[in-house]
Protein backbone atom coordinates (compact mmCIF):
# COMPACT_ATOMS: atom_id res chain seq x y z
CA UNK A 1 0.00 0.00 0.00
CA UNK A 2 2.73 2.47 1.00
CA UNK A 3 6.44 2.60 0.23
CA UNK A 4 8.72 1.96 3.21
CA UNK A 5 10.59 5.21 2.56
CA UNK A 6 7.31 7.07 3.03
CA UNK A 7 6.53 5.11 6.19
CA UNK A 8 9.88 6.15 7.69
CA UNK A 9 9.14 9.82 6.98
CA UNK A 10 5.70 9.47 8.57
CA UNK A 11 7.16 7.86 11.70
CA UNK A 12 9.67 10.72 12.02
CA UNK A 13 6.82 13.23 11.75
CA UNK A 14 4.86 11.33 14.40
CA UNK A 15 7.70 11.82 16.91
CA UNK A 16 8.15 15.49 16.08
CA UNK A 17 6.62 16.76 19.35
CA UNK A 18 8.33 14.44 21.81
CA UNK A 19 6.56 11.13 21.44
CA UNK A 20 8.64 8.09 22.33
CA UNK A 21 6.96 5.47 20.11
CA UNK A 22 4.93 5.53 16.92
CA UNK A 23 3.18 2.88 14.88
CA UNK A 24 1.45 2.73 11.50
CA UNK A 25 -1.27 0.20 10.73
CA UNK A 26 -2.42 -0.14 7.12
CA UNK A 27 -5.40 -2.15 5.94
CA UNK A 28 -7.02 -3.21 2.67
CA UNK A 29 -10.03 -5.41 3.34
CA UNK A 30 -12.77 -6.74 1.07
CA UNK A 31 -16.04 -8.14 2.44
CA UNK A 32 -18.80 -10.13 0.77
CA UNK A 33 -22.13 -11.50 1.94
CA UNK A 34 -25.11 -13.23 0.37
CA UNK A 35 -28.40 -13.85 2.19
CA UNK A 36 -31.26 -16.14 1.24
CA UNK A 37 -34.68 -15.85 2.86
CA UNK A 38 -37.04 -18.73 2.15
CA UNK A 39 -34.76 -19.96 -0.59
CA UNK A 40 -34.62 -16.69 -2.53
CA UNK A 41 -31.70 -14.28 -2.72
CA UNK A 42 -32.58 -11.39 -0.42
CA UNK A 43 -29.27 -9.50 -0.26
CA UNK A 44 -25.88 -9.46 -1.98
CA UNK A 45 -23.39 -7.02 -0.50
CA UNK A 46 -19.72 -6.29 -0.93
CA UNK A 47 -17.48 -3.63 0.49
CA UNK A 48 -13.94 -2.41 0.91
CA UNK A 49 -12.12 -0.95 3.91
CA UNK A 50 -8.95 0.90 2.97
CA UNK A 51 -6.80 3.22 5.03
CA UNK A 52 -4.09 3.78 7.60
CA UNK A 53 -4.06 4.42 11.33
CA UNK A 54 -1.21 6.21 13.15
CA UNK A 55 -0.65 5.85 16.89
CA UNK A 56 1.83 7.73 19.08
CA UNK A 57 2.87 7.10 22.70
CA UNK A 58 4.36 9.55 25.11
CA UNK A 59 4.90 7.75 28.38
CA UNK A 60 1.57 6.17 29.24
CA UNK A 61 -0.40 8.56 27.08
CA UNK A 62 -1.56 7.70 23.59
CA UNK A 63 -3.05 9.53 20.62
CA UNK A 64 -4.55 7.99 17.50
CA UNK A 65 -5.38 9.31 14.04
CA UNK A 66 -6.56 7.61 10.88
CA UNK A 67 -7.01 8.49 7.24
CA UNK A 68 -7.95 6.91 3.92
CA UNK A 69 -5.66 9.35 2.12
CA UNK A 70 -2.59 7.13 1.84
CA UNK A 71 -0.54 9.52 -0.27
CA UNK A 72 2.71 10.78 1.22
CA UNK A 73 1.19 14.19 1.95
CA UNK A 74 -1.97 12.67 3.41
CA UNK A 75 -0.06 10.43 5.81
CA UNK A 76 2.36 13.19 6.86
CA UNK A 77 -0.61 15.46 7.55
CA UNK A 78 -2.33 12.82 9.70
CA UNK A 79 0.90 12.12 11.62
CA UNK A 80 1.46 15.84 12.19
CA UNK A 81 -2.06 16.35 13.53
CA UNK A 82 -1.68 13.37 15.87
CA UNK A 83 1.69 14.61 17.12
CA UNK A 84 0.20 18.07 17.75
CA UNK A 85 -1.99 16.54 20.45
CA UNK A 86 1.14 16.36 22.61
CA UNK A 87 1.77 20.09 22.18
CA UNK A 88 4.74 21.88 20.65
CA UNK A 89 7.47 19.99 22.48
CA UNK A 90 10.87 19.37 20.99
CA UNK A 91 11.46 16.45 18.68
CA UNK A 92 11.76 13.07 20.38
CA UNK A 93 15.13 11.85 21.49
CA UNK A 94 14.04 8.39 20.37
CA UNK A 95 15.46 7.32 17.03
CA UNK A 96 13.30 5.87 14.29
CA UNK A 97 15.12 2.67 13.48
CA UNK A 98 15.51 1.55 9.89
CA UNK A 99 12.57 -0.64 8.90
CA UNK A 100 13.42 -4.31 8.55
CA UNK A 101 10.77 -6.65 7.20
CA UNK A 102 9.87 -9.69 9.26
CA UNK A 103 8.03 -12.55 7.60
CA UNK A 104 5.92 -14.73 9.88
CA UNK A 105 4.88 -18.32 9.28
CA UNK A 106 1.38 -18.75 7.89
CA UNK A 107 -0.48 -21.48 9.78
CA UNK A 108 -3.74 -20.82 7.95
CA UNK A 109 -3.19 -21.92 4.32
CA UNK A 110 -6.04 -21.07 1.96
CA UNK A 111 -7.16 -23.28 -0.95
CA UNK A 112 -9.87 -21.12 -2.51
CA UNK A 113 -9.97 -17.35 -1.98
CA UNK A 114 -13.71 -16.65 -1.45
CA UNK A 115 -13.74 -13.48 -3.56
CA UNK A 116 -12.67 -15.56 -6.57
CA UNK A 117 -15.56 -18.02 -6.19
CA UNK A 118 -18.59 -17.32 -8.38
CA UNK A 119 -21.71 -16.19 -6.58
CA UNK A 120 -23.68 -19.10 -8.07
CA UNK A 121 -21.57 -21.58 -6.08
CA UNK A 122 -22.17 -19.67 -2.87
CA UNK A 123 -25.91 -19.53 -3.53
CA UNK A 124 -25.93 -23.30 -4.12
CA UNK A 125 -24.45 -23.84 -0.66
CA UNK A 126 -27.13 -21.64 0.89
CA UNK A 127 -29.91 -23.41 -1.00
CA UNK A 128 -28.68 -26.76 0.34
CA UNK A 129 -28.90 -25.38 3.87
CA UNK A 130 -32.36 -23.96 3.21
CA UNK A 131 -33.72 -27.18 1.74
CA UNK A 132 -32.49 -29.38 4.58
CA UNK A 133 -34.00 -27.06 7.20
CA UNK A 134 -37.28 -26.46 5.39
CA UNK A 135 -37.91 -30.15 4.76
CA UNK A 136 -37.36 -31.08 8.41
CA UNK A 137 -40.91 -30.27 9.47
CA UNK A 138 -44.00 -28.47 8.14
CA UNK A 139 -43.78 -26.33 11.26
CA UNK A 140 -40.67 -24.60 9.85
CA UNK A 141 -42.16 -21.43 8.41
CA UNK A 142 -39.01 -19.50 7.54
CA UNK A 143 -35.35 -20.25 6.91
CA UNK A 144 -32.63 -17.61 6.66
CA UNK A 145 -29.25 -18.60 5.26
CA UNK A 146 -26.31 -16.22 4.98
CA UNK A 147 -22.74 -16.69 3.75
CA UNK A 148 -20.04 -14.15 4.63
CA UNK A 149 -16.34 -13.85 3.84
CA UNK A 150 -13.59 -11.33 4.47
CA UNK A 151 -10.10 -10.90 3.02
CA UNK A 152 -8.02 -8.58 5.18
CA UNK A 153 -4.51 -7.54 4.12
CA UNK A 154 -2.58 -5.51 6.69
CA UNK A 155 0.86 -4.07 7.31
CA UNK A 156 2.43 -2.71 10.49
CA UNK A 157 5.46 -0.43 10.78
CA UNK A 158 6.83 1.16 13.95
CA UNK A 159 9.70 3.20 15.28
CA UNK A 160 11.40 0.09 16.70
CA UNK A 161 12.23 -0.90 13.11
CA UNK A 162 9.41 -3.37 12.58
CA UNK A 163 7.78 -3.83 9.21
CA UNK A 164 5.52 -6.84 8.75
CA UNK A 165 2.45 -7.97 6.85
CA UNK A 166 -0.38 -10.45 7.28
CA UNK A 167 -3.38 -11.68 5.32
CA UNK A 168 -6.49 -12.96 7.10
CA UNK A 169 -9.16 -14.77 5.07
CA UNK A 170 -12.26 -15.83 6.98
CA UNK A 171 -15.48 -17.56 5.96
CA UNK A 172 -18.72 -17.99 7.89
CA UNK A 173 -22.18 -19.40 7.28
CA UNK A 174 -25.34 -18.65 9.24
CA UNK A 175 -28.48 -20.74 9.41
CA UNK A 176 -31.66 -19.68 11.20
CA UNK A 177 -34.91 -21.63 11.28
CA UNK A 178 -38.20 -20.36 12.66
CA UNK A 179 -40.87 -22.83 13.76
CA UNK A 180 -44.45 -21.72 14.35
CA UNK A 181 -47.73 -23.27 15.52
CA UNK A 182 -49.74 -20.28 14.34
CA UNK A 183 -49.71 -18.41 17.63
CA UNK A 184 -46.06 -18.40 18.69
CA UNK A 185 -42.61 -18.86 17.19
CA UNK A 186 -39.33 -20.44 18.26
CA UNK A 187 -35.89 -20.04 16.67
CA UNK A 188 -32.99 -22.38 15.97
CA UNK A 189 -29.65 -20.82 15.05
CA UNK A 190 -26.09 -21.79 14.18
CA UNK A 191 -23.27 -19.79 12.57
CA UNK A 192 -19.91 -21.58 12.33
CA UNK A 193 -16.88 -19.77 10.95
CA UNK A 194 -13.19 -20.48 10.31
CA UNK A 195 -9.97 -18.79 9.22
CA UNK A 196 -10.24 -20.55 5.83
CA UNK A 197 -11.44 -19.99 2.28
CA UNK A 198 -14.40 -21.40 0.38
CA UNK A 199 -13.15 -24.92 1.11
CA UNK A 200 -14.91 -24.54 4.47
CA UNK A 201 -18.19 -25.44 2.77
CA UNK A 202 -16.88 -28.46 0.88
CA UNK A 203 -14.46 -29.95 3.42
CA UNK A 204 -15.20 -28.70 6.95
CA UNK A 205 -18.90 -27.93 7.34
CA UNK A 206 -21.86 -30.17 6.43
CA UNK A 207 -24.33 -27.44 5.50
CA UNK A 208 -27.26 -29.84 5.21
CA UNK A 209 -26.64 -31.14 8.73
CA UNK A 210 -26.38 -27.56 9.93
CA UNK A 211 -29.77 -26.76 8.42
CA UNK A 212 -31.41 -29.78 10.04
CA UNK A 213 -29.83 -28.87 13.38
CA UNK A 214 -31.34 -25.38 13.39
CA UNK A 215 -34.75 -26.73 12.39
CA UNK A 216 -34.67 -29.43 15.07
CA UNK A 217 -33.90 -26.87 17.78
CA UNK A 218 -36.74 -24.60 16.67
CA UNK A 219 -39.33 -27.41 16.50
CA UNK A 220 -38.22 -28.95 19.79
CA UNK A 221 -38.50 -25.64 21.65
CA UNK A 222 -41.88 -24.90 20.06
CA UNK A 223 -43.38 -27.88 21.91
CA UNK A 224 -41.43 -27.45 25.15
CA UNK A 225 -42.98 -26.21 28.41
CA UNK A 226 -41.41 -23.27 30.22
CA UNK A 227 -38.41 -23.94 32.42
CA UNK A 228 -38.79 -23.78 36.20
CA UNK A 229 -36.92 -21.06 38.05
CA UNK A 230 -34.58 -21.35 41.02
CA UNK A 231 -31.14 -22.48 42.19
CA UNK A 232 -30.11 -25.80 40.72
CA UNK A 233 -27.27 -27.83 39.27
CA UNK A 234 -26.62 -26.88 35.66
CA UNK A 235 -24.81 -28.84 32.97
CA UNK A 236 -23.58 -26.61 30.15
CA UNK A 237 -22.74 -28.27 26.85
CA UNK A 238 -19.45 -27.81 25.03
CA UNK A 239 -18.73 -25.47 22.10
CA UNK A 240 -20.70 -22.18 22.37
CA UNK A 241 -21.31 -22.87 26.05
CA UNK A 242 -17.87 -21.27 26.44
CA UNK A 243 -19.51 -17.89 25.81
CA UNK A 244 -20.19 -17.64 29.54
CA UNK A 245 -16.47 -17.76 30.38
CA UNK A 246 -15.70 -15.40 27.49
CA UNK A 247 -18.22 -12.77 28.53
CA UNK A 248 -18.40 -13.13 32.29
CA UNK A 249 -14.71 -13.76 32.97
CA UNK A 250 -12.61 -13.26 29.85
CA UNK A 251 -13.21 -9.54 29.48
CA UNK A 252 -12.19 -9.06 33.10
CA UNK A 253 -8.82 -10.65 32.25
CA UNK A 254 -8.07 -8.13 29.51
CA UNK A 255 -5.47 -5.53 30.44
CA UNK A 256 -7.78 -2.75 29.26
CA UNK A 257 -9.83 -3.29 32.43
CA UNK A 258 -7.08 -4.71 34.67
CA UNK A 259 -4.82 -1.66 34.18
CA UNK A 260 -7.64 0.68 35.19
CA UNK A 261 -8.41 -1.32 38.31
CA UNK A 262 -11.98 -1.93 37.15
CA UNK A 263 -11.57 -5.70 36.79
CA UNK A 264 -12.58 -8.11 39.52
CA UNK A 265 -9.25 -9.88 38.83
CA UNK A 266 -6.97 -6.86 39.31
CA UNK A 267 -4.12 -7.67 41.69
CA UNK A 268 -5.02 -11.35 42.00
CA UNK A 269 -2.17 -13.03 40.10
CA UNK A 270 -1.20 -16.22 41.89
CA UNK A 271 -4.48 -16.40 43.77
CA UNK A 272 -7.14 -19.10 43.57
CA UNK A 273 -9.95 -17.56 41.50
CA UNK A 274 -11.66 -20.73 40.25
CA UNK A 275 -12.14 -24.33 41.20
CA UNK A 276 -9.20 -26.68 40.77
CA UNK A 277 -10.96 -28.21 37.75
CA UNK A 278 -10.69 -25.01 35.72
CA UNK A 279 -7.81 -24.27 33.34
CA UNK A 280 -8.55 -21.40 30.97
CA UNK A 281 -6.50 -20.55 27.89
CA UNK A 282 -6.41 -17.95 25.14
CA UNK A 283 -4.70 -19.28 22.01
CA UNK A 284 -4.38 -17.16 18.88
CA UNK A 285 -2.29 -19.83 17.11
CA UNK A 286 -4.97 -22.51 16.54
CA UNK A 287 -4.73 -23.45 12.84
CA UNK A 288 -7.76 -22.07 11.01
CA UNK A 289 -9.32 -20.92 14.28
CA UNK A 290 -11.95 -18.21 13.77
CA UNK A 291 -10.10 -15.84 16.11
CA UNK A 292 -6.58 -16.87 15.03
CA UNK A 293 -4.02 -14.64 13.31
CA UNK A 294 -0.36 -15.06 12.45
CA UNK A 295 0.37 -11.76 14.22
CA UNK A 296 -1.73 -9.49 16.37
CA UNK A 297 -2.61 -5.98 15.23
CA UNK A 298 0.55 -4.59 16.84
CA UNK A 299 2.84 -6.98 14.96
CA UNK A 300 3.60 -9.50 17.70
CA UNK A 301 3.49 -13.21 16.72
CA UNK A 302 0.37 -14.69 18.30
CA UNK A 303 0.79 -17.14 21.15
CA UNK A 304 -0.94 -19.48 23.56
CA UNK A 305 -1.49 -17.87 26.97
CA UNK A 306 -2.57 -19.75 30.09
CA UNK A 307 -4.86 -17.42 32.03
CA UNK A 308 -6.01 -19.75 34.80
CA UNK A 309 -4.28 -23.02 35.69
CA UNK A 310 -6.08 -25.46 37.99
CA UNK A 311 -7.96 -22.56 39.49
CA UNK A 312 -4.96 -20.24 40.00
CA UNK A 313 -4.81 -16.93 38.10
CA UNK A 314 -1.65 -17.07 35.99
CA UNK A 315 -1.88 -14.15 33.61
CA UNK A 316 -3.76 -11.44 31.78
CA UNK A 317 -4.27 -10.58 28.12
CA UNK A 318 -1.91 -7.67 27.53
CA UNK A 319 -1.51 -5.20 24.67
CA UNK A 320 1.41 -2.80 24.15
CA UNK A 321 -0.05 0.34 25.79
CA UNK A 322 -1.60 -1.33 28.82
CA UNK A 323 1.57 -3.40 29.16
CA UNK A 324 3.42 -0.13 29.65
CA UNK A 325 0.96 0.91 32.32
CA UNK A 326 1.18 -2.43 34.12
CA UNK A 327 4.90 -3.06 33.64
CA UNK A 328 4.15 -6.26 31.73
CA UNK A 329 5.11 -7.60 28.31
CA UNK A 330 2.55 -7.92 25.53
CA UNK A 331 0.87 -11.31 25.16
CA UNK A 332 0.14 -10.55 21.48
CA UNK A 333 -3.40 -9.59 22.42
CA UNK A 334 -3.60 -6.21 20.66
CA UNK A 335 -6.57 -6.35 18.30
CA UNK A 336 -8.85 -3.94 16.43
CA UNK A 337 -11.78 -4.08 14.05
CA UNK A 338 -10.17 -1.83 11.44
CA UNK A 339 -7.61 0.90 10.83
CA UNK A 340 -10.16 3.39 12.15
CA UNK A 341 -9.69 2.17 15.73
CA UNK A 342 -6.65 1.90 17.98
CA UNK A 343 -5.90 -1.62 19.21
CA UNK A 344 -6.36 -2.78 22.79
CA UNK A 345 -6.21 -6.08 24.67
CA UNK A 346 -8.71 -8.58 23.29
CA UNK A 347 -9.41 -12.30 23.38
CA UNK A 348 -8.76 -14.49 20.33
CA UNK A 349 -9.71 -18.16 20.87
CA UNK A 350 -10.54 -18.42 24.58
CA UNK A 351 -11.60 -21.66 26.21
CA UNK A 352 -11.79 -23.85 29.27
CA UNK A 353 -9.41 -26.76 28.66
CA UNK A 354 -10.40 -30.42 28.70
CA UNK A 355 -10.88 -32.11 32.04
CA UNK A 356 -11.17 -35.80 32.88
CA UNK A 357 -14.90 -36.42 33.22
CA UNK A 358 -16.91 -38.19 30.55
CA UNK A 359 -20.28 -36.91 29.37
CA UNK A 360 -21.89 -39.97 30.95
CA UNK A 361 -20.25 -39.30 34.32
CA UNK A 362 -21.38 -35.69 34.36
CA UNK A 363 -24.98 -36.48 33.46
CA UNK A 364 -25.17 -39.38 35.92
CA UNK A 365 -24.04 -37.09 38.74
CA UNK A 366 -27.06 -34.77 38.49
CA UNK A 367 -30.06 -35.65 40.64
CA UNK A 368 -32.15 -32.77 39.42
CA UNK A 369 -31.08 -29.82 37.30
CA UNK A 370 -30.92 -28.14 33.91
CA UNK A 371 -29.01 -29.23 30.81
CA UNK A 372 -28.18 -26.12 28.77
CA UNK A 373 -27.51 -27.67 25.37
CA UNK A 374 -27.25 -24.39 23.46
CA UNK A 375 -26.79 -20.86 24.71
CA UNK A 376 -28.01 -17.74 22.97
CA UNK A 377 -27.34 -14.07 23.60
CA UNK A 378 -26.78 -12.41 26.92
CA UNK A 379 -25.44 -9.44 28.82
CA UNK A 380 -22.61 -8.92 31.30
CA UNK A 381 -21.22 -6.11 33.43
CA UNK A 382 -17.42 -6.44 33.01
CA UNK A 383 -16.73 -4.45 36.18
CA UNK A 384 -18.63 -6.95 38.35
CA UNK A 385 -18.81 -10.06 36.16
CA UNK A 386 -22.58 -10.29 36.64
CA UNK A 387 -24.23 -12.00 33.66
CA UNK A 388 -27.54 -13.13 32.24
CA UNK A 389 -27.57 -15.60 29.32
CA UNK A 390 -30.52 -17.03 27.44
CA UNK A 391 -30.69 -20.80 26.94
CA UNK A 392 -31.57 -21.41 23.29
CA UNK A 393 -32.17 -25.12 23.85
CA UNK A 394 -32.53 -26.68 27.30
CA UNK A 395 -33.66 -29.90 28.98
CA UNK A 396 -34.39 -30.94 32.53
CA UNK A 397 -32.25 -33.66 34.11
CA UNK A 398 -33.62 -36.03 36.75
CA UNK A 399 -31.82 -38.94 38.37
CA UNK A 400 -28.97 -38.69 35.86
CA UNK A 401 -31.16 -38.84 32.75
CA UNK A 402 -32.21 -36.15 30.28
CA UNK A 403 -35.95 -35.53 30.53
CA UNK A 404 -38.27 -33.14 28.70
CA UNK A 405 -37.12 -30.06 26.80
CA UNK A 406 -37.80 -26.66 28.38
CA UNK A 407 -37.80 -23.16 26.95
CA UNK A 408 -37.45 -19.66 28.29
CA UNK A 409 -34.57 -20.55 30.61
CA UNK A 410 -31.78 -18.11 31.43
CA UNK A 411 -28.58 -18.47 33.43
CA UNK A 412 -27.95 -15.73 35.97
CA UNK A 413 -24.82 -15.28 38.06
CA UNK A 414 -21.43 -13.69 38.55
CA UNK A 415 -18.26 -14.68 36.70
CA UNK A 416 -16.04 -15.10 39.75
CA UNK A 417 -18.70 -17.22 41.46
CA UNK A 418 -19.42 -19.55 38.55
CA UNK A 419 -15.68 -20.23 38.18
CA UNK A 420 -15.57 -21.55 41.74
CA UNK A 421 -18.73 -23.63 41.30
CA UNK A 422 -17.52 -25.60 38.27
CA UNK A 423 -16.99 -28.98 39.89
CA UNK A 424 -16.87 -31.31 36.85
CA UNK A 425 -15.16 -30.69 33.49
CA UNK A 426 -15.59 -33.01 30.54
CA UNK A 427 -13.18 -34.14 27.83
CA UNK A 428 -15.06 -33.11 24.68
CA UNK A 429 -13.67 -29.62 23.98
CA UNK A 430 -15.24 -27.87 20.97
CA UNK A 431 -15.37 -24.27 19.78
CA UNK A 432 -18.18 -21.90 18.89
CA UNK A 433 -17.97 -18.88 16.62
CA UNK A 434 -18.74 -15.31 17.65
CA UNK A 435 -18.00 -11.65 17.15
CA UNK A 436 -16.66 -9.89 20.23
CA UNK A 437 -17.37 -6.20 20.77
CA UNK A 438 -15.30 -3.81 22.88
CA UNK A 439 -13.64 -0.40 22.65
CA UNK A 440 -11.52 -1.40 19.63
CA UNK A 441 -14.58 -2.61 17.72
CA UNK A 442 -15.92 -6.01 16.75
CA UNK A 443 -13.38 -8.80 16.19
CA UNK A 444 -13.72 -12.53 15.39
CA UNK A 445 -13.38 -14.78 18.44
CA UNK A 446 -13.74 -18.48 19.16
CA UNK A 447 -15.33 -19.42 22.48
CA UNK A 448 -14.99 -22.96 23.74
CA UNK A 449 -15.18 -25.52 26.47
CA UNK A 450 -15.92 -29.17 27.10
CA UNK A 451 -19.15 -30.03 28.91
CA UNK A 452 -19.08 -28.62 32.46
CA UNK A 453 -21.19 -29.01 35.58
CA UNK A 454 -21.93 -26.02 37.82
CA UNK A 455 -22.85 -27.11 41.34
CA UNK A 456 -25.38 -24.31 41.84
CA UNK A 457 -26.59 -21.57 39.52
CA UNK A 458 -29.66 -19.37 39.35
CA UNK A 459 -31.96 -20.37 36.51
CA UNK A 460 -34.52 -17.86 35.35
CA UNK A 461 -37.81 -19.28 34.09
CA UNK A 462 -41.43 -19.51 35.14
Amino acid sequence: MVKQSVLSDVLHRALSTGGDFAEIFGEDTTTNSIALVDGKVDQMNSGRIYGVGIRIFKGNRSVYAHTNNVTRDGLLDAAGKAAAAFGDGSESEKDVLDLEERVHSNVHPILFVPSSVHAAKKIRVLKDLHQSAKSYSPEIVQVVARLMDTDQKIFIANTEGLYTEDRRIRSRILGQSIASNGTENQVGYSAPGRHVGFEMFTQLIDVEALGRETAETAVTMLHAPYAPAGQMQVVIENEFGGVIFHEACGHSLEASSVAKGTSEFTGKLGQMVASEWVTAIDDGTIPHGWGSQNIDDEGYPTRKSVLIEKGILKGYLVDRLNGRRMGMESTASGRRESYQLAPTSRMSNTYIANGTHSTEEIMASVNEGLYAKKLGGGSVDPSTGEFNFAVLEGYMIKDGAIQNPVRGASLIGKGSEILKRIDMVGNNLEFGTGMCGAESGSVPAFVGQPMIRVSSLTVGGK
